[in-house]
């Protein structure tokens, strides 16, 4: 029997619908419009886009969106300064610094700086470190991650005790969705391209979450009867009838894999549409911590 399939599009448009009237009450009730501040370094096209997509997702919702935009070649001190400055806007309850930054800047510093009541990308030093710590709490957690759980826990059973195995080590994706599975009491194995027999480890996955960046990487026969697979993949694979020349697919081989999983996200219409949704969710509760 296929799996079933994730619609991450729909369960983004219910939290965007929740995020939306939320935001309408607490505009009716005096409070002050929430407000998320971009920050795009230099001219990457996929930054922009995501960027772009933010931008208009906070405009459905009632969210105010400042955009700052610097050139390539900014130094560190203008990026810096324009973070304090955010820091000190009052009108500004998010702070999202678009990732990756050009050669040269110091990503770290850059993030550190921001105010933890406004890092909505949960990548602050600190709300990592509280992420990977027993009994402490982040105020934030990364928005692809945390949108994984949302999935999860809707189409998996229950998650605690289960195998879940993450493929993929970044800091943006596979790191805090792993740490995230062992706070829901999941057995959890961090694996990745050069892992040892990497087939064998994902066969003994409940719960696969892929973000390895490698177009279809994971067969179907890798995959364990019955798991939930979230594939954060997003890669472009050349195809000419298409028209744009290309096809988005995901780390895995999905047209295999969906005749053994026992749930599965599409690419597209899977994890990404969740990011920003989630994004939007974590401007609004910046915008309870400052205003009540």
């Amino acid at each position: 029997m296929p799996a079933s399939i994730i619609d991450g599009t729909e369960l983004a448009r219910q939290i965007r619908a929740d995020v939306a009237r939320e935001v309408s009450e607490r505009l009716q009730a005096g409070k002050p419009q929430p407000g998320l501040a971009t920050v795009l370094v230099g001219d990457d096209p996929a930054s922009h886009d995501y960027v772009r997509s933010k931008h208009k997702a906070c405009n459905e919702v009632g969210i105010r969106s400042f955009g700052n935009e610097l050139p390539a070649n900014a130094s560190q001190k203008e990026v810096e300064d324009l973070v304090r400055k955010l820091n000190d806007d009052p009108e500004v309850n998010g702070i999202l610094v678009q990732l990756p930054l050009p050669k040269g800047l110091d990503e770290e510093r850059i993030l550190s700086l921001i105010d933890l009541s406004k890092d909505v990308d949960g990548f602050h030093p600190i709300n990592v470190g509280r992420l990977a710590q027993k009994g402490r709490e982040p105020l934030f957690v990364p928005c692809t991650p945390a949108g994984c759980m949302v999935m999860l826990e809707k189409y998996c059973d229950r998650i605690e005790g289960k195998n879940a195995v993450v493929l993929g080590r970044s800091n943006i994706v596979g790191m805090p969705v792993a740490l995230l599975l062992v706070r829901a009491n999941a057995t959890v194995t961090i694996c990745h391209s050069r892992s040892a027999d990497l087939p064998g480890i994902i066969r003994q996955a409940d719960i696969l979450v892929t973000a390895v960046g490698r177009p279809e990487m994971v067969r179907g026969d890798w995959i364990k009867p019955g798991a939930v697979v979230i594939d954060v993949g997003i890669n472009h694979v050349d195809d000419a009838t298409k028209k744009r020349g290309y096809r988005l697919v995901g780390d895995v081989k999905f047209d295999e894999a969906v005749e053994v999983a026992g749930a599965i996200t599409p690419v597209p219409g899977g994890v990404g549409p969740m990011t920003i949704a989630m994004l939007l969710k974590s401007t609004l509760y910046a915008s309870k911590l400052a205003h009540g």
